[in-house]
């Protein structure tokens, strides 16, 4: 992704990923008490690399986020994007990397939601503001080439 990214056109979360790029991640990894990472996906109709800030948890290596458009009915752009394109950039804190994105499987969900509820319970009201099943991606770092 060597084009500049293309930052959320929601004002605070654009504000928010200025300030987490800008600081090198000092400020904004964390969002009201919730750690934060920034995903670039690449627009599945226009080709550009667009970034979002997304509340993140942990599940061993992996990273895990919740596409949960606040509880609307349908789902985040980010998420159609990535599901079209599962190749994606992230930075968490300082560090920058490629990962490869999926949606959890049925039978690891359960736990996940439990996981993520547990860091950001707001999770739960927006399911409940819903009729559709709220989506939690697994993000997996592409392990890099060693270079000896």
């Amino acid at each position: 992704m060597s084009q500049e990214p293309i930052d959320s056109p929601t004002g605070w979360v654009a504000r928010h990923i200025k300030s987490y790029t800008e600081s090198g991640g000092q400020r904004g990894h964390l969002f009201h008490g919730a750690p934060t990472l920034l995903i670039t996906t690449i627009g599945r109709r226009s080709g550009l690399p667009r970034r979002t800030a997304l509340i993140y948890g942990r599940d061993g290596d992996r990273y895990l986020v919740v596409a949960s458009n606040g509880g609307a009915d349908g789902h985040p752009l980010w998420l159609h994007n990535l599901l079209a394109q599962p190749q994606v950039s992230v930075q968490v804190g300082a560090e920058v990397f490629d990962a490869v994105a999926r949606l959890a499987a049925e039978d690891e969900r359960l736990r996940l939601w439990e996981t993520m509820t547990g860091i950001w319970p707001h999770y739960a009201a927006y399911q409940r503001k819903t009729s559709r099943q709220i989506p939690i991606v697994i993000i997996e770092r592409v392990a890099t080439p060693d270079p000896g």
